[in-house]
């Protein structure tokens, strides 16, 4: 547990990399949440809201996290403050893989065509794909497999992680079940910048988990095309 006091020690000396340090994981935490609160990132922390929000307000003034207004289930009420990682933040994290990855592929589509591009797109996730191979093992549960995939790419730079949803069915019936699904959110992308120019990979990236899954899958969001979050939806069936 990461005690608040921390971020109260007067400026100078080794506090100030205490701060910076505790800021680190509250940056960290929203890029695997975000859309996230910031008493869940207290809790995450083991810190009080308010000495999170102390942090995510420098992060905020200097650009790495934003805010986002959500409304509640019933949208009565104020919305409630969530925060995800900007652009600004994203870039910061590691999208400065060399300008020559887009040049290169501009010159590959030119002279070969898109399906070249495609296949350099392919050749990418062919390692989170062993990956997950050999950590699924022989699993049939498609909820584990879910879980497997996001620790891969978790592992992968992708900041991945899982939610749970469920739609109450039409009929209220007794016995009726819910239909359940889940979630893929990847809130940081290495390749985000090149599939910006290249969808190529955002359509390669989910043919893979479908494939990966055995089910069809949707894309409900990309950081490529503006979303806070990349956002895989898996149907897992009723239960």
């Amino acid at each position: 547990m990461y005690s608040p006091l921390e971020i109260d020690a007067p400026a100078g000396g080794p506090a100030d990399g205490q701060r910076e340090s505790t800021r680190d994981r509250v940056l960290q935490v929203v890029l695997t949440q975000g859309p996230v609160s910031a008493a869940r990132v207290g809790e995450e922390l083991g810190l009080t809201a308010a000495a999170v929000r102390r942090h995510l307000d420098v992060l905020s003034e200097e650009g790495s996290v934003e805010v986002k207004l959500v409304s509640g289930n019933r949208g009565a009420g104020r919305p409630s403050r969530r925060y995800v990682v900007s652009r600004a933040g994203q870039s910061r994290l590691g999208n400065d893989y060399l300008e020559v990855a887009v040049q290169a592929l501009d010159h590959l589509g030119a002279a070969a065509g898109r399906d070249a591009v495609r296949a350099v797109a392919r050749e990418r996730f062919a390692a989170v794909e062993e990956r997950y191979r050999q950590a699924i093992g022989t699993t049939a549960d498609l909820k584990e497999r879910t879980h497997a995939l996001a620790r891969v790419l978790d592992d992968e730079g992708f900041a991945a992680s899982v939610r749970t949803v469920g739609q109450p069915g039409t009929s209220t019936a007794p016995g009726q079940h819910t239909l359940r699904a889940a979630q893929i959110c990847q809130g940081h992308c290495p390749l985000q910048d090149l599939a910006a120019h290249f969808p190529e990979f955002c359509e390669e990236e989910t043919e893979l988990f479908a494939r990966l899954l055995g089910v069809d899958v949707r894309r409900l969001a990309t950081l490529p095309a503006g979303g806070h979050v990349c956002t895989t939806h898996i149907p897992l069936g009723r239960g």
